[in-house]
């Protein structure tokens, strides 16, 4: 797909991302935001998935390992029309099929129940195993955040993908430098990333993760890679496309009042927020 339409499509999902949060008042756009470009890359650009596959065991799966950022989810299966977007406004609220992390019992398109942080990796991994045991060509996409990073699931996992040579795997962290209590950096460094995936036998990558020429590439050469699962490093801002969230840890779990939430909208087009 080309760049001004994915950039079209990513637009919306953010303004997506908004309406959720702003509608439930509670929620995560700063990571939600900052990662938009990616999933919108995954579901409109390298991934085979579509209405017409979404139940079907035969296409390529996708674990949002950073459970938390469920609006950015929904957001890109609303605007691949998996579901109407007036239910965007149910985020979080009772009976929704859209609650705070998401559940794979209640919306098609939704591949794994995720929320504890490190587990989302975990199953990745284990659905490329089965994959590759039944020799089917389909890939598997997780994303998690930096601050993630911190948890040691994720790296018994990356060990096990390592160890099985699992090329049909591509691991992906939004490494925005940010996580609910600051900079990741003061709370438990992770750094640096790419060397510890290579030291667990990752194909490593990192590219600027708002930038879709580089995306894109990261994707190619992820899916030419073989032997080796590979890990690529999103260098991301946090709260991207809204310029009072951008790079501030303090939008990671908050919602915007109704003032934020029109001003917010504007920046992301069109005068009335419509």
């Amino acid at each position: 797909m080309e760049n001004e339409k994915l950039k079209q499509h990513a637009t919306n999902v953010r303004r997506h991302i908004l309406t959720e949060v702003h509608a439930a008042q509670s929620g995560h756009p700063g990571g939600s935001l900052g990662s938009a470009d990616i999933v919108t890359t995954l579901y409109f650009d390298e991934m085979d998935i579509h209405e017409g596959n979404v139940n079907s065991i035969d296409r390529d799966r996708f674990v949002l390992s950073k459970g938390h950022a469920s609006p950015l989810l929904y957001g890109a299966l609303c605007e691949k029309g998996f579901f109407p977007e007036e239910e965007l406004l149910t985020f979080r609220h009772l009976n929704s099929r859209l609650q705070g992390h998401p559940n794979m019992n209640y919306l098609p398109g939704v591949d794994m129940s995720t929320g504890s942080l490190g587990q989302g990796v975990s199953t990745a991994v284990g659905m490329a195993m089965a994959n590759q045991l039944d020799g089917k060509p389909y890939r598997v996409y997780t994303l998690l955040g930096d601050g993630e990073c911190q948890e040691g699931q994720v790296w018994e996992a990356s060990m096990a993908a390592g160890h099985y040579k699992l090329d049909n795997l591509c691991l992906i962290v939004d490494h925005n430098g940010l996580q609910i209590d600051g900079e990741v950096a003061k709370v438990m460094n992770v750094d640096p990333l790419e060397d510890k995936f290579k030291a667990f036998n990752f194909h490593v990558i990192k590219i600027n993760g708002n930038d879709f020429d580089e995306i894109k590439a990261a994707f190619k050469e992820a899916r030419e890679t073989k032997g080796m699962p590979t890990a690529i490093i999103a260098i991301t801002t946090k709260g991207k496309g809204v310029s009072f969230m951008e790079n501030q840890a303090g939008w990671h779990g908050i919602a915007p009042n109704d003032e934020q939430y029109e001003q917010a909208m504007k920046e992301l087009g069109g005068a009335d927020g419509e």
